[in-house]
C-alpha cells in the first residue's frame, strides 16, 4: 500500500445521493489485487475532519481507479465538491479480495446500499473471464438505483417501496434467484442487518458465502482497534487486516 496524492478525473452524481470519483493512482493500480479492496480517503486535510473514511474499490482500469460513495453528512457532502484536476489524498490498496470458486460452484452477487462497489467489482471481473453471475442490488427507491433491472441478462434490482424492480429486500430476490440455481455461493455486501438476514438464510439453506464486510475505521491498518466484528471463537476480526472478506461462518452480526 502507499499514500498517493491523486488527482481526480471524474467526480459525478449517478443516483439520488450517489456519487462515482475516479482518479488517477499508478502506485495504488499497480498493488491492486482484486475486488473486495478498498482505499482509505482523507476528505479534508485539517482538523475538522482528520480521520480518514473507508471506500471500497469499484473498478481499477489501467492507472484509473473508481470508488462509488453515498453521501451521508457533512464529510461525504465535502466530498461532492471537489472537481475534476483537484487532488485527494489516497491510502490504499488494502484488504484482501472475494475467491471466486467459479469452477465448483455459480456465483450469485447481493449487493445493498453502497455495498454495491465491490460486487459491481466482482461482477465485472468475473464477467472478462467468461464466468455466467447473477446480481442483486437491492435499494430503498428507484431514485437511488442507477442500474437497469433486467431478469434476462441476471440482473436483478430490488427496492423497498417496490419502484422498480422486485418488491421488498433482497431476500424476496434471493429467494427467487435461487429456485432456478444449482451449487449456488453468495458474494454480497453492504449494512450489516441485510448481511445478518442473509447470514441466517444461508445457514439455513447450508448454502456457503462471503462478505465484503463495511466498517467505521480510522487507520485501516489495524492500529486504531475500531473495526472490529465478533468472531464464532469468542473472539473479534479486525476487519481493516483480516478482512474486509470474510467467508460468512466466520464472522457474527447478532
Amino acid at each position: 500500500m502507499i499514500i498517493d496524492k491523486s488527482e481526480i478525473i471524474e467526480n459525478i452524481q449517478i443516483a439520488d445521493g450517489i456519487w462515482q470519483m475516479v482518479f488517477k493512482s499508478s502506485g495504488i493500480a499497480d498493488r491492486y489485487l482484486g475486488a473486495g479492496q478498498f482505499v482509505s480517503i482523507l476528505v479534508d486535510d485539517n482538523w475538522e475532519h482528520p480521520i480518514r473514511r473507508p471506500m471500497s474499490i469499484a473498478d481499477v482500469k489501467d492507472n484509473k481507479v473508481s470508488i462509488i460513495y453515498k453521501v451521508f453528512g457533512s464529510v461525504t457532502q465535502s466530498l461532492t465538491q471537489l472537481k475534476s484536476e483537484d487532488y485527494i489524498d489516497v491510502l490504499g490498496p488494502l484488504g484482501n479480495t472475494f475467491n471466486v470458486d467459479y469452477n465448483l460452484i455459480y456465483p450469485i452477487l447481493i449487493g445493498g446500499g453502497i455495498g454495491l462497489s465491490p460486487i459491481l467489482n466482482l461482477s465485472k471481473s468475473l464477467a472478462q473471464k467468461g464466468i455466467g453471475v447473477t446480481t442483486i442490488i437491492g435499494a430503498k427507491t428507484s431514485n437511488e438505483h442507477f442500474l437497469q433491472h433486467n431478469p434476462n441478462n441476471n440482473m436483478f434490482l430490488c427496492t423497498d417501496d417496490g419502484t422498480v424492480g422486485i418488491n421488498g429486500t433482497v431476500i424476496e430476490a434471493l429467494n427467487i434467484v435461487l429456485k432456478d440455481i444449482k451449487n449456488p455461493k453468495i458474494f454480497a455486501c453492504g449494512p450489516e442487518p441485510m448481511l445478518f438476514s442473509i447470514q441466517k438464510m444461508l445457514d439455513k439453506k447450508s448454502i456457503p458465502g462471503q462478505f465484503s464486510v463495511e466498517s467505521c475505521m480510522a487507520c485501516g491498518m489495524g492500529i486504531c482497534q475500531g473495526c472490529a466484528i465478533p468472531n464464532n471463537n469468542n473472539g473479534y476480526h479486525l476487519v481493516c487486516k483480516a478482512g474486509p472478506v470474510f467467508e460468512t461462518n466466520e464472522v457474527r452480526f447478532d
